[in-house]
Parts: structure tokens; C-alpha cells; sequence
């Protein structure tokens, strides 16, 4: 199946150079082609993502290769679904970049399907995991949305401008919300697994504190948000703080602590 994991990369590498054509040259058709593109990859990828789990007998979510993977689609739906509500050409452009580098790096792991490790030879597995990562994947086209909005205000700050940044804005806010709502899923799932695999609901790992440490940064955001009022140029930043606290406790921490999550 490695031809259709290169043509799934190849149809996001097509639909980014579209989405960048798109931002100079509107026109309707590449819209459509943009689209097209994306939905066909997606669909070819979730048909690789069944095949190995059907292959392995188990969900494909075990290894840096198959997380990888799942990234990178969850994060093209949520794109496609904020699409159908927000028509930002930027974020069709990084979302399409965003899979592309992600597929990238997963052709650096090894893509044998072997097979689970003891700890993670529970059901658990498919809910703790697959929410983690809507939860990721919400979060990344936060960042993306904060990033387009940072430079655009930037570049101008007329009236027309003034649409442009109130979509990337609400893009901003709404994925937050969608992507805080399943992470707090996947740490309470965590840890009903922690308990059944290690006797205890919470020990510390360094996943589990850089999880927490994510979650209360993007509750904080949520928080100065509604409570506080928060937009602009604040909120942006805050976005972007969380999702390198995502990218740390995500990849950072595989590579740079030891624990219970070392096989991740």
C-alpha cells in the first residue's frame, strides 16, 4: 500500500499548489479543484488508514508512523468541515502545506505494521487516541487561523481588511473550542486506561503533565475569551502558545523525556 500512501501525499502536494495559485489568481474552479483535491486525498487516506488496521487487527494508532498518519488526515477533515462554514483561501494553503510535511515525516518512522506493546493491548486505545488528535487537529487550524491573522493585521488594518480577520478570528476561536472538547476527552479516557493498565488514574508521566499543562493553556484561552473579552492580536498569540505546548507534548516529549509513554 505504499502506492497509495505516495498518491494520497501527492494529491495534498497538488491541492497546496492550487490553494497558492488561488491566493494570487480567484478563481472559481480552483476553488472547486482545492476542494476536490483535499476531499479525494482524505477519503483515499482513510481507506490506507482501515487497510493497515484490518492488516494489523488492531487500530493503526500504536507508533510515531501511524499517529503521524492519523494527524494528518484528522487534520484535513476539520479543515474541510471549517471550510464548509469560513471561506479563508489562506488556511486551505497551510492546511494542505500542514498534511504534506506531516506525511513527509512519517516516511522518516518505519511503516512496518507490528506487533502492540503490552500497555496498549486495551480498547481503550481507539478512544483515548482518536480523540487526542480531533483534538490536535482542532487546534492546529487554530494555529494556522492565528498565524493568518497575525499578518494580516500586520499588512493593514483598513475596513476591508476587516472581514478577512473577523473569519480567521472565529476560526480561531471555534477550533479551539472543538479541539479543547476532545482533548479533555482524551486525557479522561487516558486515564481511565492509565488505571487498568498501571493500577492508578494519574502518575505524572511527562505526557500526562505536558497534556495537562495544554489543556489549562487552552482553558485559559477559552476563559480570557468569553470571560475576559479576549480577541485580536492576544487571543492569536495564546493560539500559538498552545499549539507549540501540542507540539511538545506530542513530539517533543517522545524524544526528550523518558515514561509510561515512551512507546509512543
Amino acid at each position: 500500500m505504499t502506492q497509495l500512501f505516495n498518491l494520497v501525499m501527492s494529491g495534498y502536494v497538488i491541492a497546496f499548489f492550487f490553494a497558492v495559485i488561488n491566493l494570487f489568481v480567484k478563481r472559481r474552479f480552483l476553488d472547486w479543484a482545492i476542494n476536490s483535491l483535499l476531499t479525494a486525498a482524505s477519503m483515499l487516506q482513510l481507506v490506507y488508514i482501515i487497510w493497515r488496521w484490518h492488516e494489523a487487527g488492531r487500530p493503526p494508532f500504536s507508533n510515531m508512523f501511524e499517529s503521524l498518519v492519523l494527524f494528518a488526515w484528522a487534520t484535513v477533515v476539520v479543515y474541510l468541515v471549517v471550510r464548509v462554514k469560513q471561506h479563508v483561501p489562506v488556511l486551505g494553503v497551510a492546511a494542505a502545506l500542514l498534511a504534506t510535511v506531516t506525511l513527509a515525516y512519517a516516511s522518516s518512522f518505519k511503516s512496518d505494521i507490528e506487533p502492540l506493546v503490552p500497555a496498549l493491548r486495551s480498547n481503550w486505545l481507539t478512544f483515548h487516541v482518536f480523540t487526542c488528535f480531533l483534538g490536535y487537529s482542532g487546534f492546529a487550524i487554530s494555529f494556522i487561523a492565528a498565524i493568518a491573522y497575525l499578518i494580516a493585521a500586520k499588512r493593514s488594518s483598513t475596513l476591508s481588511e476587516q472581514p478577512a480577520r473577523n473569519a480567521m478570528e472565529s476560526v480561531m476561536t471555534q477550533t479551539v473550542a472543538f479541539g479543547f472538547i476532545f482533548l479533555t476527552i482524551g486525557i479522561i479516557t487516558g486515564a481511565v486506561w492509565a488505571n487498568s493498565a498501571w493500577g492508578t488514574y494519574w502518575s505524572w508521566d511527562p505526557k500526562e503533565t505536558w497534556s495537562l499543562i495544554t489543556w489549562f493553556i487552552y482553558a485559559a484561552f477559552l476563559h480570557c475569551r468569553y470571560m475576559r473579552g479576549w480577541s485580536g492580536r492576544r487571543a492569536a498569540w495564546l493560539s500559538i502558545v498552545g499549539f507549540l505546548s501540542v507540539l511538545f507534548t506530542y513530539i517533543g516529549v517522545n524524544f526528550l523525556l523518558s515514561g509510561l509513554h515512551s512507546y509512543a
